[in-house]
C-alpha cells in the first residue's frame, strides 16, 4: 500500500485518513487526496512513504461527518483491512481511470 493508494481511496470514498508518524506527529490524507501534517513547522526530516509503511493503525473519518448528524462515525482499522480496501477500490476502476488519461 502506497500513499497514492490512500489518496485514491480518500477521494473515492470521501474519507479523511489519519495515521501516526514515528515522531508522534499525525498525517491526514484529506478527502481531496492531499497529505497534510498539521504539526509540521518546517522542512520535514522524514519521508511520508516510509512513515506510511511503518504505520499499523489508521482512523477513517467520513468527510461528511463534520457537516451532518446522521453521517457515519469515524472508525479505526488495521493495516491489513486498509490494504484490502485500497486493493479493492483500485482494481478494475483504477485500470479504467488510468486508461481514460491516455
Amino acid at each position: 500500500m502506497r500513499l497514492a493508494d490512500l489518496r485514491k481511496l480518500s477521494i473515492k470514498q470521501n474519507y479523511r485518513i489519519h495515521f501516526r508518524l514515528q515522531n508522534g506527529m499525525e498525517c491526514i490524507v484529506t478527502e481531496h487526496g492531499t497529505a497534510q501534517v498539521p504539526a509540521l513547522k518546517g522542512i520535514p526530516d522524514f519521508n511520508l512513504e516510509t512513515e506510511l509503511a511503518a504505520a499499523g493503525e489508521f482512523l477513517l473519518e467520513p468527510a461528511a461527518a463534520a457537516s451532518s448528524k446522521d453521517a457515519p462515525r469515524p472508525r479505526t482499522v488495521r493495516r491489513d483491512e486498509l490494504t484490502a480496501m485500497t486493493s479493492g477500490a483500485g482494481g478494475a476502476a483504477s485500470a479504467r481511470d488510468e486508461h481514460d488519461d491516455e
